[in-house]
């Protein structure tokens, strides 16, 4: 399905599983799966954990949490992973009645556990195997809960003895699990979002929990999830994207041998980067990680065509021994217009693919990416032909020898 058609299937999910009280379901790519049960060990991409001592507490203090996460513009499928509650029940011995029937607590437990998980009376022999034999209540006794206070446990004087004569059988509900992680009981509260993008929407949860809920002592909530790792990948990204870009610089400025054209070629890029910007308000305005990695493509691409035209321009004044003029600025830009075309050409084919219905499922990554470059390369071709060559006759200067430099 395209994204359009897996946004309508789930819509109709939604809108079929929200008359079904009591259910709770995902609906996630292979991808996106994957990445978050990597990331936080849920298929969700916001998890909150709550850490404490008393399961109770814990437990209410996931509830209210929850429903603090409901009130978040753009909440939902808002979850409580471990309040889950099965059916027990729950057999409690009376030492006082098994005290006047002359039982122990253990003769009673032997004869529950024989009839419900079986006693090994012995093995019989068939062909070349050793088959037990068993001796327990039949399957359909053992799957009535109400018929284990009537099991017989003993029996004096030719009268039974039942388990309701000697214990209390109640039946109640228990906990489906416990969670635990670092020696703490653990509680986690999920969350998926529609209509806003995952960055600001975990900032506003987390304000919102942090500002709403008072946390008793020895219980703190810890947030992760792909909100948190998107934004560590993001800023390492940033991070590493600088330290590398500065060292492209002292490349640049070791290729061109200039301050002047280095300046001319940084100021070249913002220029180049509109179609990039525009893709990106045309994909609904949100910088992922992928964005960040196309924006950074694009600069490469955009300084590498600005150097082919510097290094042309100069190769023209010192080498071919051009007069600096507008005769000579149009030549260049002329005869570096086949290898600027071909590179913004070759590089938008291999893109176009993946930016064609970039919101399908498996492309959450590649779209944004392909998208941004594929549109900043519009911008980024058009201006390296026409607004640098313009800048470069203004304030170039190749007739002017280093010395000299003004």
């Amino acid at each position: 399905l395209s994204g359009t058609g897996q946004q309508e299937v789930l819509d109709a999910l939604r809108a079929t599983l929200a008359t079904q009280p009591g259910i709770t379901w995902e609906a996630n790519t292979f991808l996106t799966e994957r990445i978050d049960e990597t990331i936080s060990g849920y298929t969700a991409p916001v998890v909150v954990n709550l850490f404490g001592r008393d399961l109770a507490v814990l437990d209410a203090m996931a509830h209210e949490l929850a429903a603090v996460m409901r009130q978040v513009p753009g909440a939902r499928n808002v979850r409580v992973r471990a309040a889950h509650e099965t059916p027990v029940l729950r057999v409690a011995l009376d030492s006082a009645r098994l005290a006047a029937w002359g039982l122990d607590a253990r003769q009673v437990l032997a004869a529950v556990r024989s009839a419900y998980g079986g006693h090994v009376l012995n093995e019989v022999e068939r062909d070349n195997r050793r088959v037990p034999v068993m001796v327990l209540l039949p399957a359909a006794q053992r799957r009535d809960g109400s018929r284990l206070g009537k099991l017989i446990v003993a029996r004096r004087e030719g009268a039974p003895i039942r388990l309701q004569d000697v214990a209390d059988v109640r039946q109640m509900t228990g906990r489906y699990n416990i969670l635990h992680r670092n020696a703490q009981r653990l509680q986690v509260v999920t969350a998926e979002f529609e209509g806003r993008d995952l960055a600001s929407f975990f900032e506003a949860l987390r304000a919102r929990v942090l500002t709403d809920l008072k946390f008793p002592e020895g219980m703190h909530p810890e947030f992760t999830g792909a909100a948190v790792e998107q934004a560590a990948a993001r800023d390492d990204l940033v991070t590493h994207a600088l330290l590398a870009g500065f060292g492209v610089l002292l490349l640049i400025h070791l290729a061109v041998n200039r301050l002047r054209y280095l300046l001319l070629i940084l100021f070249n890029l913002p220029f180049s980067m509109v179609g990039g910007v525009v893709a990106v308000l045309l994909g609904g305005g949100i910088v992922s990680v992928g964005s960040i990695v196309g924006f950074v493509t694009l600069f490469g691409i955009t300084v590498r065509n600005s150097i082919m035209l510097v290094s042309h321009y100069d190769h023209l004044v010192r080498v071919e021994g051009c007069a600096w003029n507008l005769e000579t600025a149009l030549r260049g830009a002329r005869e570096r217009l086949p290898a600027i075309l071909m590179t913004a050409l070759v590089t938008a084919l291999a893109m176009l693919p993946l930016t064609i219905d970039s919101d399908n499922p498996g492309r959450e990554i590649m779209g944004p990416m392909a998208a941004i470059i594929v549109g900043g390369l519009l911008s980024s071709t058009v201006l390296n032909l026409l607004l640098m060559p313009a800048l470069l006759y203004r304030w170039g200067q190749f007739g002017v020898r280093l010395g000299h430099e003004t």
